[in-house]
C-alpha cells in the first residue's frame, strides 16, 4: 500500500466537530447489494435514530440505497465523528452478517461549511434512488428519511413529495 493514499487520504484532514454537520457516505464490503431490504432498513434507520436518542447526533436527512447509505447529520455532544460512525456501522453489523454483507472498511465524510448551501445535499440525497432507476418518479423511496422540521421546508421545494423529471438526467 502506498503511504498516504486510500483510507489513509480520506482520514487526513478529518475535523470532528460537535455541532458541525457532515455529509456521510457509508458501503458495503466490494459493494454488496442488500442493504434496501426492509429488515435491514429498518435497523438502519433505528440505529440512526438511537444515536439521535443518545446525542451523538441529529439525524436530518438519510437514504438507504442497495450498496451504500448517505446521511446528513449534525454531530452532537456525546462522540466525536469516528466514534459515531463506529456506533453507527458497529451497531449494524449483526444485521448486516444475517443479510450475508459487511461494511467496507473506512468512510467518506464532508463537513458542511458555515456558509455553505445545504439544499444540494438534500437534494442529492433525494434523489439518489430516482437517478439510480430504482423508483418510479410517482413512487416514494422506502429507504429514504428526512427529519420533520426539514421536510418542512424541503417538501415545497418538490413536485408534491416527488422529484422534478428536470432534476433527473433520464434519457
Amino acid at each position: 500500500m502506498t503511504p498516504g493514499r486510500g483510507h489513509e487520504a480520506l482520514r487526513r484532514g478529518r475535523w470532528s466537530e460537535a455541532g458541525a454537520e457532515y455529509f456521510l457516505t457509508c458501503c458495503t464490503e466490494e459493494r454488496g447489494t442488500g442493504l434496501d431490504a426492509l429488515p435491514v432498513t429498518g435497523d438502519i434507520f433505528g440505529v440512526a435514530e438511537k444515536l439521535t436518542d443518545q446525542g451523538a447526533w441529529r439525524l436530518r436527512t438519510a437514504v438507504v440505497m442497495p450498496d451504500h447509505v448517505h446521511l446528513l447529520f449534525v454531530l452532537g455532544e456525546t462522540a466525536d465523528l469516528a466514534s459515531a460512525v463506529r456506533l453507527f456501522k458497529g451497531r449494524l453489523a449483526p444485521t448486516l452478517r444475517m443479510a450475508g454483507l459487511k461494511w467496507q472498511r473506512g468512510y467518506f465524510d464532508h463537513r458542511l461549511r458555515a456558509g455553505e448551501d445545504r439544499l444540494p445535499v438534500f437534494r442529492y440525497v433525494f434523489l439518489n434512488p430516482y437517478r439510480a432507476a430504482l423508483v418510479r418518479l410517482d413512487e416514494r423511496w422506502p429507504g429514504y428519511f428526512c427529519a420533520t422540521e426539514d421536510w418542512v421546508w424541503f417538501k415545497e421545494l418538490t413536485d408534491e413529495g416527488g422529484p422534478f423529471p428536470e432534476w433527473l438526467d433520464r434519457k
